[in-house]
């Protein structure tokens, strides 16, 4: 049996395959997936699990160099936003790097998850609850 604190399968062979700057998205209930990207799908009723908690259960397993979040985040959903930022600058030094946050425009956040090896999708019904984490190395 696996020793990792992450439980799913398909999530953890995600991440395993995983090299430099490869991406995958982290999102909604409600963030339309692309054809093409692998869907990993979690989502039990609304807000179950929660955005945060999908985050902080992958970044426990994922190197992350970068961050691309919606910036409608900051006006919409200010306190998941807060939340969020504190994960990442709690997980930069957990992981001794820093993590670099980039801010697009929705539409282009969602044209971007099209290069997510896959979306992992929450049962978050907050607004611009998504999030595009690369994948930094740990050497």
């Amino acid at each position: 049996m696996k020793k990792g604190p992450l439980l799913n399968a398909e999530i953890s062979a995600v991440v395993a395959r995983l090299g430099h700057t490869d991406s995958l998205t982290i999102c909604d209930a409600g963030l339309p997936i692309p054809e093409g990207v692998q869907r990993i799908d979690l989502a039990l009723t609304a807000g179950v699990p929660s955005f945060l908690s999908v985050v902080a259960a992958v970044t426990g397993e994922m190197q992350v160099e970068s961050a691309v979040i919606a910036s409608e985040i900051k006006q919409h959903n200010p306190e998941l936003h807060g939340q969020l930022l504190l994960l990442l600058k709690t997980l930069q030094q957990q992981q001794g790097n820093s993590i670099n946050v980039i801010y697009v425009n929705h539409d282009d956040f969602k044209r971007l998850t099209g290069a997510s090896r896959a979306a992992i999708r929450s049962g978050e019904c907050s607004p611009y609850a998504n999030v595009i984490l690369n994948a930094g190395v740990t050497f």
